[in-house]
């Protein structure tokens, strides 16, 4: 329930901020990164009480430009699985992240260059040229529609 429940805010957070349409690969590609951000920081595993007003601020410092997010989810990733393996099973909630982490990690998203795949020189006048487009792992564009989210909530 613990990974439902993360996907419920993440998806209610997304569709509140009103920054892209669902049933978009860009909106699943948010809720999944939002999903495992909430997911991951609870050190329960189980969302239980969790607050959602108070989260909300870790949740942002997760999500932030600078932040190495993805290194971060892979940590609690294998510490949870070698958690599971210690205790003999792994939970269904642990097996919807990871199936969420292989989607996020594995997929490809054309988008507009945001994070600088073109030399800064040549963007340097231009600021960010949304024609521009780069392929991306869908975390990569997920992140910063995030946290955007949360920002607006």
């Amino acid at each position: 329930m613990a990974w439902l429940y993360a996907e419920y805010i993440a998806d209610e957070l997304l569709r509140t901020g009103h920054l892209i349409p669902p049933g978009t690969i860009e909106f699943r590609a948010g809720r999944e990164t939002l999903a495992l951000t909430i997911y991951l920081s609870d050190s329960t595993d189980e969302l239980s009480g969790i607050g959602v007003v108070s989260s909300l601020d870790e949740w942002l410092s997760l999500t932030t430009y600078d932040h190495p997010w993805e290194t971060w989810v892979r940590e609690r990733l294998a510490e949870r699985t070698a958690a599971g393996r210690d205790s003999v099973a792994v939970g269904p909630d642990l097996e919807l992240a990871l199936a969420s982490w292989r989607w996020l990690s594995g997929t490809e998203i054309l988008a507009a260059d945001l994070g600088g795949a073109i030399p800064w020189h040549q963007a340097a006048d231009l600021g960010v040229d949304e024609s521009e487009k780069v392929w991306m792992p869908a975390w990569q564009l997920g992140l910063p529609l995030g946290h955007l989210a949360i920002h607006l909530f």
